[in-house]
């Protein structure tokens, strides 16, 4: 959902004694349904925690709560501290928030890496779902007439329906030819096709003819990983449409409890971007909220059924359009966006597999886009009520 921030100094923690210190924080759920795994982002970068740790309780309660703090810059320094509070529909709670002379011990849950040895993918997870792209190795095959490689820009689905981790899994066995990760073991399978279509939330640049997309990213970082939230940041060469030389880096992240990825793109070249679900065979079911600022796709897939969606803030939103092409993989189903109040390109894209056990039909995965966007539009409300607080 949206992340909100406390766009505070909180100087507090200068004082002496500072490890007694908390600062306290309400927050408050002006929506009926429950928000259950909705990321928090509080802004330490101003604070120096040398070798301190930050960590989250529930005031009421006095229990611990995940948190993790994330370097977004990759400068050394914190930027955020992460946590998901459970506040039910119409109810506000109190947390604090005090350091720590040691980490908390957490499971990463969200995760993402390079795969240079399945030529160069791009592979991230949380609990519910799994994506991966792939990089300039892979294009360089196709181009070579290399047998093995992929050249596409779109975001491929792994089918995952257990709630561990399974990319390094599923790696191994499959290079190790102890088990396909195209067969479905009790964990789930690649059978989602993405050729050279956008896969569920890439990109594209709507042309006078068609459609032009970007090739395969060129460069990489890790920005991320943890019990939250992993975030990282792609970057592509410069790829041209009607005309237009387009510059284009990402930050893709995926938090905690969440099945769809938040896409930060930065882009030059152009004032607004299209963004797309693939049409596959053409046999599912298209809905669009343009009200609420998403689009879905619902399709019968391989015995069981998939659900793809993009969801925006409704002010991002310019149009939307299904693509019809006798080519393959060039059908999609696009959302026309334009640049959000940072001047980026701002969105969320992923999917819900019946198989999983996660949706069940075309109804639940459309409900969960709508819940999803309107939080997204009516974010958790987040205030300060104590500050240099000792307990």
């Amino acid at each position: 959902m949206k992340r909100l921030y406390l766009l505070y100094a909180l100087v507090f923690f200068s004082c002496s004694n500072k490890n007694d210190r908390v600062i306290v924080v309400n927050i408050k759920n002006d929506l009926s349904v429950d928000r259950m795994f909705e990321t928090v982002e509080v802004d330490v970068s101003h604070l120096n925690l040398d070798d301190k740790y930050l960590v989250v309780g529930s005031a009421l309660k006095d229990e611990k709560i995940t948190s993790q703090l994330v370097d977004n810059n990759l400068d050394g320094q914190m930027d955020v501290l992460l946590f998901q509070p459970q506040i039910p529909g119409n109810v506000e709670k109190v947390f604090y928030i005090k350091y720590s002379n040691a980490p908390q011990l957490q499971k990463t849950h969200c995760y993402s890496r390079f795969v240079p040895e399945r030529t160069d993918d791009y592979a991230w997870e949380n609990n519910r779902v799994a994506f991966r792209t792939f990089g300039p190795t892979a294009q360089k095959m196709i181009e070579e007439n290399i047998k093995g490689g992929t050249l596409t820009s779109g975001i491929d689905a792994w089918l995952k329906r257990v709630e561990y981790p399974i990319i390094n899994k599923w790696y191994k066995k499959h290079l190790s030819g102890e088990a396909s990760y195209h067969t479905d073991n009790g964990e789930g399978l690649d059978n989602f096709h993405v050729g050279k279509s956008r896969g569920i939330g890439g990109i594209a640049i709507k042309t006078k003819e068609s459609y032009a997309t970007s090739k395969n990213f060129i460069d990489w970082k890790t920005i991320a990983n943890g019990p939250i939230r992993t975030s990282f940041e792609l970057t592509y060469d410069n790829w041209e449409a009607d005309g237009k030389i387009i510059s284009e880096k990402k930050i893709i992240s995926l938090d905690y409890g969440q099945n769809l990825s938040k896409f930060s793109i930065k882009l030059e070249g152009v004032k607004t971007i299209s963004t797309g679900i693939t049409l596959h065979k053409k046999e599912g079911e298209i809905t669009a909220n343009l009200n609420s600022g998403w689009v879905s796709y619902w399709e019968p897939h391989d015995g069981s059924a998939l659900g793809m969606g993009i969801v925006t803030n409704v002010k991002n939103v310019n149009g939307v359009d299904e693509y019809i092409s006798n080519e393959k993989d060039k059908s999609n189903l696009f959302l026309e966006l334009n640049r959000s109040y940072n001047g980026l390109f701002s969105y969320y894209a992923g999917f819900g597999w019946k198989k999983s056990g996660q949706f069940d039909s075309k109804d639940e995965w459309n409900n969960y886009l709508e819940q999803f966007a309107q939080c997204l539009e009516s974010p958790l409300q987040v205030s300060i009520i104590a500050q240099n607080k000792q307990l």
